[in-house]
């Protein structure tokens, strides 16, 4: 037996490894056999052995394209080999990026500026965030998490910034001070008060004087009482820069002030006094690393800053652009700003942020002044030889191709006091006949004469010529309204011509559109006329053409023979390439593959977000999306927000939309006839509701209505069916691949088998070669009928459905089971057994505070080797953005899994309930570590906890066992 699983192991497909079910499986075996071999002999779980190779192959495709989609990634992943789902790639894709992120960590600058001095327009807005660029896009978490601490009773959350140099964090810090003077947690008038760690580093002594202030005589100099900053900063917020160089000995003195909100000036030793402040500290340390663990823990709410890299790209553009507004203010001129110089700040990876990038763009304006300045020039003109080495030497080498960055370097600008002004080019509307030529031999003469070598300069020119192709062609498209006006430039021939050549090329390529013909004709003349006049034709994209674009070149060469023969010319190899990029460029698109269903968290107040975390966390997905809205809010302000959000996650198959007040539940039908996108709106929402909805809206073969049908149940907190499952008729599919004959062979098997047992079951046959769409099919039946099992020769892996094997109901191995089924019996597999051990489960316990029971309860994980020491750290953080309470007295705290080591539930009893959240009494709590590789743990534990009677029996249990037999006997139904 154990040769034959190691031999099994050493034959696996490297890149999908078996796992023990797989093998046990394949061997006839218990998978708890394969589990335990594996162990005894030190070998990895599936995941673990496959992750070399993964990581691999993800590091290589991310390396190209760090901004690549969850759906692209697993795609290219798939191609090399893997077998893996969207959700699972996108939990590689997350280690990955954090492993690559790792790599390019770069302290060289101190810089700290999350946006641009405000010269900018101001924005008619209360909210002192709206001013940082990206506060509805990358920043919007980060702002979500700040405000959630400045609002966090009594006197705010405090508060862990982290991120590389120069992303902001001071300036964050700023502007939560400015949001908290608005707020009732803090006065107009509340102190703000700076202090920098890196100060008192070595001298603890100096730190306490200094933070907490003296008494008179407390040592030499000390010549009268004085307030030390914590004192003075009483009702505010304290700002602590650079809290990693900050000695355990100042952490320790820290503690306390934290902990209890008390502190001594140094030499008083009785008097104790009291400030009620908040604490926003910023590292770019790894807190782990760099903080005691007692400190970390104290400070619940962390906000992590991304990199100027990890920005989108409509944001880098508005950085870009404000900072060159500054500088044009600075200097009292207009500037000129080139697209491409637009496109070196917007792609380069700036190692110090913000910060950095400020001071290239001022060294870049510099260059342009005196340049304008010797040369009399009353503007400034800045080109892309005025541009930073460091920053050219990028560019040079970098291959970013988007079409999003794209649409924000389409165009020069030029910038003023009064604003940014896009500068459309005249020559274009003109339909100019050298365009594209020109731009490559003005663009060879600039970088010539800035001492670039011909390799060089055909690599920056190269990933510019097809952008500017395109913008050329566009705008023909536009100019060209008039066929006569086209006929009058290029003549009557070249025009005829041209629309032979794409009756040609559209023989070879499917979807070409008609509207190339005006540019492209436009094009073909201006190539006829350099032919004539003996004018170099260069195309630097040549060799990639060929490559990317083999079936647009080998049309564009049949096309060429074409030209060749009407115009009596002989077309270069360069001139093919030019054609076939027109060829690529104008081909209809091809409709988005459907995704799954949306699910949007709508609420008043803080506590949608809360939910749609705990439900993506649980469930090991980045799927559903919270919207929050205050109380002070008009209807219209939250409905133009779900509007966009909706338009914004809609994947083509419609969003559900979970709603905390019946006022919003109109919002579905004004959101789909305004945009078009199916909706369904239902007028009440629990965490245990958004658990449900999420789990069957990341199934991308469930759609809107069914959905929602099943969760739309008012009649039942637990059960979201729309009709209750005891009014549904009770049914058995019988299933063959053959047919419906032998199906319905299999049912007359079973009628004859089970006789009574089977008097009030439908037993409908179905054949797979007769349903084009089984699983569609097994759903429309599952609506009106209870779907208790299927019985066949294939199984179709329906979820929540159990499969019975025609042999093994045959050889009477499974009629038992069958029989369990249609008494309601044992219908799921319950594995719980195996991440609820008996050293995990505690009842009757004694504790009065929450605090205290996630303490022992996660130490106890750790003691046990469950989870790693951060764990504790991370459960705190997630209470701090929002209740983990349930219905029905319930708690699922739980923590970050990458601290898992041992997936695990832990359950305490309590033996007298506890307050949870300032609101709500617990005295079940259920402290979730899973991998977030585990998610039919938890859909097991979630039948539990939706069980009343199950629960209730929880309750009255009397000892570990007794709870143990509740949760493993497989007594609950499946839904």
């Amino acid at each position: 037996m154990e040769y034959n699983i190691l031999d099994i192991i050493k034959a696996e497909d490297k890149k999908n490894p078996l796992t023990d079910e797989e093998i046990a499986n394949k061997l006839g075996v218990l998978r708890e056999t394969v589990t335990e071999y594996r162990k005894e002999y030190d070998i990895p779980d599936s995941r673990q052995r496959r992750k070399e190779f993964i990581v691999k192959d993800a590091l290589e495709i991310l390396r190209k394209d760090i901004k690549l989609s969850d759906r692209a990634f697993a795609k290219e992943l798939n191609e090399k080999g893997y077998n893996l789902a969207r959700y699972a790639a996108a939990s590689v894709k997350k280690e990955v990026i954090d492993i690559l992120e790792k790599e390019n960590i770069n302290k060289s600058s101190d810089v700290s500026e999350l946006q641009t001095e405000q010269v900018i327009e101001s924005k008619n807005s209360d909210d002192p965030f709206s001013v940082i660029i990206g506060h509805e896009g990358s920043l919007k978490l980060q702002i979500n998490q700040a405000k959630a601490a400045i609002l966090y009773p009594p006197h705010g959350l405090h508060t862990l910034l982290l991120g590389p140099s120069g992303v902001g964090k001071s300036y964050m810090a700023e502007v939560m001070y400015e949001f908290a003077k608005t707020t009732k947690n803090f006065s107009e008038d509340a102190p703000f008060m700076l202090f920098n760690c890196a100060d008192y580093a070595d001298n603890p002594q100096l730190l306490l004087s200094q933070l907490f202030g003296y008494a008179k005589g407390a040592f030499t100099g000390a010549n009268e009482n004085k307030k030390g900053i914590v004192e003075l900063c009483n009702g505010g917020i304290l700002f602590l820069d650079e809290i990693h160089r900050l000695p355990s000995e100042g952490q320790e003195i820290l503690f306390y002030l934290i902990d209890r909100g008390k502190f001594r000036r140094l030499g008083e030793t009785e008097v104790t006094r009291e400030s009620k402040l908040m604490i926003i500290a910023a590292t770019t340390e790894s807190p782990e690393s760099s903080l005691l663990l007692t400190f970390r823990r104290r400070i619940p709410m962390v906000i992590e800053i991304p990199s100027v890299k990890d920005r989108a790209y409509d944001e880098r553009f508005h950085i870009v652009k404000n900072f060159f507004l500054n500088e044009s203010v600075r200097l009292g001129k207009d500037i000129f700003v080139g697209r491409d110089v637009i496109k070196a700040f917007m792609t380069y990876d700036c190692p110090g942020n913000i910060g950095q990038l400020k001071s290239d763009i001022q060294v870049c304006c510099a260059r342009g002044f005196l340049h304008s300045t010797l040369n009399n020039k009353e503007n400034v003109r800045v080109n892309f030889q005025h541009v930073p080495d460091h920053v050219k030497e990028q560019v040079l080498t970098a291959t970013i191709n988007s079409k999003e960055l794209e649409r924000f370097t389409k165009e020069n600008i030029i910038v003023s006091s009064k604003g940014v002004e896009i500068l459309y080019k005249d020559q274009y509307s003109s339909v100019e006949r050298d365009n594209i030529y020109q731009f490559i031999e003005d663009k060879y003469k600039e970088l010539k004469s800035d001492g670039y070598s011909d390799k060089d300069i055909n690599k920056v020119i190269g990933q510019q010529v097809e952008d500017e192709l395109m913008r050329f062609a566009s705008s023909i498209n536009l100019a060209a309204s008039n066929t006569q006006e086209i006929v009058n430039i290029i003549g009557e021939d070249m025009l005829k011509i041209t629309e032979d050549v794409y009756k040609l090329a559209k023989k070879y390529i499917n979807g070409l559109q008609r509207k190339v013909i005006y540019p492209l004709a436009i094009h073909l003349s201006s190539t006829y006329d350099r032919i004539l006049n003996r004018r170099e034709i260069v195309n630097p994209n040549l060799n990639m053409v060929k490559d990317k674009y083999s079936n647009e070149y080998k049309a564009s060469e049949k096309a060429g023979e074409l030209i060749n023969n009407r115009l009596k010319i002989e077309l270069p190899e360069d001139e093919i390439g030019f054609i076939a990029m027109y060829l690529k460029h104008f081909q209809e698109e091809s409709k988005l593959e459907e995704g799954r269903v949306g699910v949007i968290v709508l609420s008043h107040g803080r506590v949608a977000c809360g939910m749609a975390e705990v439900a993506n966390r649980l469930l090991g997905v980045n799927h559903a999306v919270g919207l929050e809205m205050d109380l002070s809010d008009s209807p219209n302000i939250m409905l133009e927000r779900t509007t966009k959000l909706v338009q914004k996650i809609n994947q083509g198959k419609g969003c559900i939309i979970l709603v905390d007040m019946g006022s919003l539940t109109t919002f579905g039908d004004i959101i789909t006839a305004k945009t078009g996108i199916p909706t369904r709106v239902i007028g009440r929402v629990d965490t245990l509701m958004v658990l449900e909805c999420v789990r069957r809206a990341i199934l991308p073969e469930d759609t809107l209505d069914s959905i929602a049908d099943e969760i739309d149940n008012k009649d039942n907190p637990y059960r979201y069916s729309k009709v209750d499952m005891q009014d549904k008729g009770k049914a058995i599919i019988t299933l063959c691949i053959t047919g419906e004959g032998s199906a319905a062979k299999v049912k007359e098997y079973i009628e004859n088998s089970l006789g009574e047992s089977v008097r009030d079951v439908d037993i409908i046959p179905l054949g797979y070669m007769n349903n084009d769409d089984i699983a569609a099919t097994i759903d429309r039946i599952s609506r009106t009928k209870q779907v208790l099992a299927i019985v066949g020769t294939i199984n179709p892996e329906l979820k929540d459905i159990p499969f019975i094997s025609v042999e093994g109901l045959i050889t009477g191995k499974l009629i038992g089971r069958l029989k369990k089924v249609i008494r309601n019996e044992n219908i799921f597999i319950n594995r719980l057994s195996e991440v609820i051990p008996p050293d995990v489960i505690l009842p009757e316990e004694n504790y009065k505070y929450k605090d205290e029971v996630i303490d022992k309860i996660a130490e106890n994980l750790i003691t046990e080797g469950y989870v790693e020491e951060g764990f504790l750290l991370s459960v705190y953080r997630r209470e701090a953005l929002g209740t983990t309470y349930l219905k029905g007295g319930i708690a699922i705290p739980h923590g970050d899994s990458k601290y898992v080591t041992k997936p695990t539930i832990a359950i305490t009893k309590l033996a007298n309930p506890i307050n949870w959240d300032g609101v709500n009494n617990v005295d079940l709590i259920f402290m979730i570590a899973l991998k977030e590789d585990s998610k039919d743990y938890f859909e097991q534990l979630y039948r539990i906890i939706s069980s009343v009677d199950a629960l209730k029996r929880i309750r009255e249990a009397k000892d570990k066992e007794e709870i143990s037999n509740i949760l493993f006997k497989n007594t609950i139904p499946a839904k």
